[in-house]
């Protein structure tokens, strides 16, 4: 192959038929050489062919698994209880534990994580930010296997109504860790326009001839969707589309602006993108996001809650429909 071929992140994925997030991890382990051009990472055509040759031989050890295929022992945990990350970025910190270098890999789907990789990439940290985009319960096994280091969540615990720590502390046993609040936004039903399935409740979603549209598993819509079911003791499997699903709040909106289903499960600022559909308000959720407490990550750490307590950085953000930031920054949660 040629030197003069590269391929992205999402190029080598789809190559390699693994997720994106694994090749993030090849690359911070320092198994797949990478370059930036720009803010994207570039792997060349002949360190790509030199990696799939040492994992053919077996040398790559335990971090390589068949080509084409997932690590053969990283299952994904329900409940960890012996917690074990990947080993820090190659890069490394120096004594002091200021960054020196290192990809710093934020997970999670809504467009403000976008924004702050922007002022990450803008500050004075030599510290890179690469973006990965996964539903909240993912990015939280994705932190679980040292594939993430800033993750967000959306994940609400019907029991006790609380957002997201519940998730944190069962998922990431024995993890020291920061959970710091980036902005609550109003989530519920995307309908036709007029409503005219007149569906304003969870329980009307049993309702006959009603179809639903689904997000995936792991999702933080989906399990918003699987707790209110269940504290109203409703089975999904009796939901007609419960099945179908999209891995996007304005796909979901799409699906129903063009009659293929009466009602999905959103956010409010989907619905002002989407014509043809209306929004029916039912939750307000909180986005959070989960920082491992290492060393190394101290000074970026220390940056990423600056830029959200920053005037300029509500300011961007405020601009966008639906994004209540009055508590943007606060810490919500920490261990010793």
């Amino acid at each position: 192959m040629s030197q003069e071929i590269s391929y992205t992140t999402e190029e080598i994925a789809r190559l390699l038929k693994i997720s994106k997030l694994k090749v993030y991890d090849l690359i911070k382990k320092g198994e797949l050489p990478s370059y930036r051009v720009g803010k994207q990472m570039r792997v060349d055509a002949s360190d790509l062919e030199a990696y799939k040759q040492h994992s053919r031989s077996g040398a790559a050890g335990k971090h390589a698994g068949p080509i084409g295929g997932e690590p053969v022992s990283a299952p994904v945990p329900a409940a960890p209880s012996s917690p074990a990350i990947a080993q820090p970025y190659h890069s490394g910190t120096s004594q002091s534990g200021k960054s020196s270098g290192r990809d710093i890999v934020i997970t999670g789907q809504d467009m403000s994580l976008d924004i702050l990789a922007t002022y990450l990439e803008r500050s004075q940290l030599a510290d890179r930010p690469l973006r990965s985009y996964a539903g909240s319960l993912d990015s939280l096994i994705a932190m679980y296997h040292g594939e993430s280091d800033i993750v967000s969540t959306h994940l609400l615990d019907g029991d006790t109504g609380e957002y997201n720590i519940p998730y944190i502390r069962r998922l990431l046993v024995g993890f020291p860790y920061i959970v710091v609040h980036m902005l609550t936004r109003s989530a519920g039903f995307y309908v036709q326009k007029g409503n005219p399935n007149g569906i304003t409740s969870w329980s009307h979603l049993n309702q006959e001839g009603i179809t639903l549209i689904n997000r995936e598993r792991g999702s933080g819509a989906r399990v918003l969707l699987d707790e209110q079911l269940r504290l109203i003791g409703v089975s999904p499997s009796g939901l007609r589309g419960y099945d179908t699903v999209e891995n996007s709040h304005l796909a979901v909106a799409g699906r129903v602006a063009r009659g293929e289903a009466d009602v999905g499960i959103g956010i409010e600022k989907a619905a002002r993108v989407v014509d043809g559909i209306d929004f029916i308000p039912l939750i307000q959720e909180r986005y959070d996001l989960v920082m491992l407490k290492k060393p190394e990550n101290k000074a970026w750490i220390s940056s990423v809650i600056e830029i959200l307590r920053s005037a300029a950085f509500r300011s961007e953000l405020g601009s966008i429909y639906g994004y209540d930031l009055s508590e943007s920054g606060n810490v919500v949660y920490e261990t010793l």
